[in-house]
C-alpha cells in the first residue's frame, strides 16, 4: 500500500487558552492547508492559522461529516488539521479518524498530537486532586447506554478512584448527575472533597469547591468539568487562602498532615466501615447505635452483632456529651485487657483516665477476706473511689452482677455501663440484671458473646462519636 502525500493531523488545542496549546500543535496549525473542526473552537486558534488556510467548520453532532471532509481533502494531497478541544484522543476526533481510515481503507497518513485535556486544566486550577489513581467518565448517553455508564460510575466509586466527570449536565440531560451523586454517596463519605470548574482556561472561567454531600447539580452545566476526590483527598489552602483539593500520593506514609488527613491505618478502617455499612440488614438506625454497631462488627467480623447489640436510646450520644463536657473523667474496666484496648490518643484528647483495680493489692486482700472473685472486689473498690465512672465489662459476669447489686443498694450511680462479658456461666443473667436500670445509659452485647476487645471498641466508639456523621473512624489509630 503506497501512502498518499496528503495527511491528517488530529490535534488537541487544549481547553481554550493560547498558553495551553502545545508547541507541536502550534506548528501543525501553522503548516496545515485545511483546518476542520467544530465552529465554536475556531475562536481559540484563528490568529494562529495561515491566511490562505481553508477553514471548514460545522455545528455540534457533525463529527462524521467533519471526518469525511478531512479524508476528502487529504486524499487530494492536502495537509489537513482536524481540531478538538482538550486532547483529541479523549472524547475527541482521533478515534473517529482512525476508525474511518479503516472503513475507507484509505492510504492517508494520520498523526495524533496530544493536548491538555479539560480535566487536567481543571485539576491544575483546583490544586492537586489527581495525585493518585483516577478515571474519567462521561455522562453523555447519546452513544453509550445509561446502564453501562451507571456500572462504570459504581465501579469508580467502589474502587476509590478520583473521578473526573465530563458532560455532567445539559438541558436534556438533567437527572444523570443526581444519580451519580446518589451512587457515590453510597460508597463514599459525604465529606469527600469535590471541585468543579466551568469554562476552564477561558475568560469566563469559574472555580468551585464543596463536599460531595454539598454538591448541587443545579450549579453544573455542559461547560463544567467535575472532579470527585478519593477517600484520602482533603482540602488545603493556597497562599491567597483559596481552598484547594489535594490527593496525596503517599510520600508521608502514615504521618498525618496539618489538615488532619488520615494515615494508612485509618484509611483501611474507613474503607472497612463503608463495607460493613453496605452489608447491614438494617442500615437506617439511629446514628449512635449505628456507630457502636460498626465498631463492634469491625472488631469481631460478626454480623450477628446487628441482632445482639443493644443500646439505650441516645446512650452513645449521651455518654459522649458527658465525656466531652468533663462530667465523666474516669472509665473503670473489669480486666486490664479491656483497659489496654481503649485508645490512648482519644483519652488524652478528652482528659479521661482509665482504671482497672484487678492488679491492685487491695483487690486480692478483699477477695480473700470476703470469699469473692477478684473482679468483684475490684468493682467494690472502684465504687468506693469513683462511683460516677463509666463502667466497662468485657470479661467477668460476676463483676457486672456486683455492680448491679451495688446500684440496687444505692451505693453507686454510674455515668454509664458497657456490658459485654463473655462466657457460659451467669453471662446472660448478668446482662439481664443491668438492663432494668433505665436512668443509666447502657450498651449491652446480649447473649453469651462479648469480650474485652469488644468492650474496648465500644468505648472507642463513644470517645470518637464526633466522627460518626462523616463516617470517618480511627483518627487515634
Amino acid at each position: 500500500m503506497v501512502a498518499n502525500k496528503g495527511k491528517i493531523i488530529v490535534v488537541g488545542i487544549g481547553p481554550g487558552g493560547l498558553d495551553d496549546i502545545t508547541p507541536a500543535v502550534l506548528t501543525a496549525l501553522r503548516e496545515s492547508d485545511v483546518v476542520i473542526g467544530y465552529k465554536y473552537y475556531f475562536q481559540f486558534i484563528q490568529p494562529l492559522l495561515r491566511q490562505d488556510a481553508l477553514c471548514l467548520d460545522s455545528g455540534m453532532k457533525k463529527e462524521q461529516e467533519r471526518a469525511q471532509e478531512a479524508f476528502r481533502y487529504a486524499l487530494d494531497g492536502h495537509v489537513v488539521c482536524v481540531i478538538s478541544s482538550g486532547d483529541a484522543g479523549i472524547y475527541g476526533m482521533t478515534p473517529l479518524i482512525y476508525e474511518m481510515r479503516e472503513q475507507l481503507n484509505a492510504t492517508v497518513e494520520v498523526l495524533s498530537l496530544p493536548g491538555i485535556s479539560a480535566f487536567q486544566k481543571a485539576a491544575s486550577l483546583l490544586g492537586a486532586p489527581i495525585g493518585h489513581d483516577f478515571c474519567v467518565i462521561s455522562l453523555s448517553d447519546l452513544m453509550t447506554p445509561w446502564d453501562l455508564i451507571e456500572r462504570r460510575i459504581r465501579a469508580a466509586a467502589m474502587a476509590d478512584f478520583v473521578t473526573a466527570v465530563y458532560n455532567p449536565k445539559s438541558h436534556g440531560r438533567y437527572w444523570q448527575l443526581y444519580r451519580l451523586k446518589e451512587i457515590f454517596l453510597q460508597e463514599r463519605c459525604g465529606q469527600t472533597p469535590v471541585g468543579y470548574v466551568r469554562q476552564a482556561g477561558r475568560p469566563e472561567q469559574e472555580i468551585h469547591t464543596c463536599t460531595l454531600e454539598e454538591l448541587d447539580p443545579e450549579q453544573i452545566d455542559m461547560f463544567t468539568v467535575l472532579l470527585i476526590g478519593n477517600s484520602q483527598s482533603f482540602f488545603g489552602q493556597d497562599v491567597h487562602s483559596n481552598q484547594v483539593m489535594i490527593t496525596p500520593r503517599g510520600y508521608y506514609g502514615e504521618e498525618k498532615n496539618k489538615s488532619g488527613e488520615c494515615g494508612i491505618g485509618q484509611d483501611i478502617m474507613i474503607r472497612s466501615f463503608r463495607t460493613i455499612e453496605k452489608e447491614l440488614k438494617h442500615p437506617d438506625i439511629p446514628l449512635g447505635k449505628k456507630w457502636a454497631l460498626l465498631h463492634a462488627i469491625h472488631t469481631t467480623a460478626d454480623f450477628d452483632m446487628e441482632d445482639i447489640l443493644y443500646t439505650d436510646p441516645n446512650a452513645v450520644e449521651c455518654l459522649f456529651q458527658k465525656l466531652k463536657e468533663g462530667a465523666i473523667t474516669t472509665i473503670v474496666t473489669d480486666v486490664t485487657m479491656a483497659a489496654s484496648g481503649i485508645r490512648k490518643g482519644a483519652l488524652q484528647r478528652l482528659g479521661v483516665e482509665v482504671k482497672c483495680y484487678l492488679s491492685d493489692p487491695r483487690t486480692a486482700e478483699m477477695a480473700k477476706e470476703k470469699g469473692i472473685t477478684r473482679t468483684q472486689a475490684g468493682i467494690r473498690l472502684a465504687v468506693e473511689e469513683t462511683p460516677n465512672a463509666l463502667f466497662v465489662f468485657g470479661n467477668a459476669p460476676t463483676a457486672l452482677m456486683e455492680l448491679c447489686d451495688l446500684i440496687r443498694k444505692g451505693k453507686t450511680e454510674p455515668a454509664g455501663v458497657i456490658a459485654a462479658p463473655v462466657g457460659f456461666v451467669h453471662v446472660k443473667e448478668s446482662k439481664h440484671m443491668v438492663k432494668p436500670f433505665t436512668s443509666i445509659p447502657k450498651i449491652i452485647v446480649e447473649g453469651r458473646k462479648g469480650g474485652s476487645n469488644l468492650a474496648a471498641t465500644l468505648v472507642n466508639a463513644i470517645l470518637c462519636f464526633d466522627d460518626a456523621e462523616q463516617l470517618k473512624p480511627g483518627r487515634d489509630v
